[in-house]
Parts: structure tokens; C-alpha cells; sequence
């Protein structure tokens, strides 16, 4: 006589999930193939300099902080990015400037009475998926232009800095091209970018 053992079923909120997830893979799967989704989010990385201000701590005052550090570059450097024509100009125009940025959030801090350590650099790091008031950037590796604060273990701030969408000087900046442009605008493209994101996650891209 046969014994049948009955498994539990799994519930029907995980099975959604599970099957959602695995549509919005195969989603992007085929966008990628069957049109120009991936290689357009590889264009708005390649023509993306992003600005990353990471606080010492989540303390009220190290926040503070940090956004008066941001104020203050893009106050004294906003226009010399706002003038940059391509993301190559604009990351040459970091790296010149990196004793200029140095200083100036040097000066902030001294300002505020603080002695946090500070290190500014350009490098390139992963963002997850990014969503700004008019406009959505894919997850993916970026150029940047890092400040990290203190033991800069706290959370952080970052926009664009080419194209100037983030700098008062260059409101109206827009991607080399309307398709980059409209990409970044287009209605529900966070859903397919947070898939995106999910299959980098799973394939270890975004390490």
C-alpha cells in the first residue's frame, strides 16, 4: 500500500511574485533582442557623469552636511560643468578641477566646524535604477565624480552632472539624442528598467 506524502503548496502572493519576476526577465530578454531598449540604456551610461556625495553617518548633522557640501560645488563649479559638450569634456573637466573640488568641500567643512576627512575622485561605480522628478536612469555602471565624507558610511546623494540636468546653470540640458532623451523620459520605464536591474543583480553585472 502506497504512502503519498502531501507537499505544501506555495502561496498564491509567491507564485505572483515568481511569476511577475520571471515576466519581467523574459521581457526584457526580448526587448533587448528585438529592439534598440538595451543598447540606448548603454548609450545614457556611456554619455552620463554623475555626481556622488556620500555622508560620514545617517546623524541629522552629517546629512546636513552633506548637502551643504553639494550646494557648495555646485555653486562654485556648476557653470564649468554646465558649459561641457560631451561626458568626455565634462569628466576632463573633473579631473582638473579635482584640488578645486577638493578645496572647496574642504572649505565647507572648516566653515561648519568640522574636521571629517574628505577624498574627491572620479571613478566608475554601479547605481541601481535612479529615478529623478522628469527623468529615469538606467541601472548600470557610470563614470562618477565621487566625494566621499568621513568614514562615508552614510547615505548618500547623487544627480548628473552631464548633461547638466542636475546643475541650475544648464536647466534644459538634454542627452546628445532624442532617442537617449526620450528613453529616459518615456512613460513606465522604470518597469523595465527595475528588470533590467534584476537581471544584472542575478547575472552578477552589477558587481
Amino acid at each position: 500500500m502506497f504512502s503519498f506524502v502531501s507537499l505544501p503548496r506555495p502561496g498564491r502572493r509567491a507564485l505572483w511574485e515568481a511569476s511577475l519576476a520571471l515576466g519581467l526577465v523574459l521581457a526584457v530578454v526580448l526587448t533587448c533582442k528585438m529592439s534598440s531598449f538595451c543598447a540606448l540604456a548603454d548609450q545614457v551610461r556611456e554619455n552620463t557623469l554623475r555626481l556622488h556625495v556620500q555622508a560620514n553617518s545617517d546623524s541629522a548633522a552629517d546629512q546636513a552636511l552633506k548637502l551643504a557640501v553639494r550646494d557648495a560645488i555646485l555653486e562654485e563649479l556648476g557653470p564649468r560643468f554646465a558649459a561641457a559638450e560631451s561626458e568626455a569634456q565634462a569628466a576632463a573637466i573633473a579631473q582638473e578641477s579635482l584640488p578645486e573640488l577638493e578645496d572647496c568641500v574642504r572649505r565647507t567643512l572648516d566653515a561648519a566646524h568640522s574636521e571629517l576627512a574628505v577624498r574627491v575622485y572620479l571613478t566608475e561605480m554601479y547605481f541601481d535604477t535612479t529615478c529623478y522628478e522628469d527623468f529615469t536612469l538606467p541601472a548600470g555602471r557610470y563614470q562618477a565624480l565621487r566625494v566621499e565624507l568621513g568614514a562615508h558610511a552614510g547615505k548618500n546623494w547623487f544627480c548628473v552632472l552631464y548633461p547638466g540636468l542636475c546643475l541650475p546653470a544648464a536647466q534644459g540640458a538634454v542627452y546628445p539624442t532624442e532617442a537617449q532623451q526620450g528613453l529616459v523620459e518615456s512613460p513606465g520605464v522604470e518597469v523595465r528598467f527595475a528588470a533590467l536591474e534584476w537581471w544584472q543583480h542575478l547575472t552578477g553585472a552589477a558587481g
